[in-house]
């Protein structure tokens, strides 16, 4: 299943930062792919997690976004929605940026957030 609507959206700047980490990873072949969950844990109660997998299950929500394929389980989903995914390599803060509008409050450091 391929939804459209309420999509995790990928920065160009992500999208070109997750290629890079895949090639490295040597996981550049097509089956391989970026899982985005949610798990519990963190100062805000809930923390996201990314990896490069190659196997999909049944309840699967998968989205591509420019040639980058994101798949979430469903659970995770319902927190992700409309999800934006950035990278920043500026001296504020170097690395993978969830911008989540389901969010109520996220902790300082922007890896946790809470609903």
């Amino acid at each position: 299943m391929v939804a459209l609507d309420n999509a995790i959206h990928v920065t160009d700047k992500a999208r070109t930062k997750i290629g890079e980490l895949m090639k490295e990873a040597g996981k550049s072949d097509p089956s391989y792919f970026l899982r985005v969950s949610v798990v519990g844990g963190g100062c805000s109660g809930l923390s996201y997690k990314m990896d490069f997998d190659n196997e999909s299950k049944p309840a699967d929500q998968v989205f591509e976004d420019k040639g980058l394929k994101i798949v979430t389980d469903l659970k995770s989903f319902l927190y992700l929605v409309n999800t934006e995914l950035d990278f920043s390599d500026g001296l504020n803060g170097k690395g993978f940026h969830f911008n989540n509008p389901n969010a109520s409050r996220t902790c300082a450091c922007g890896e946790s957030f809470a609903v």
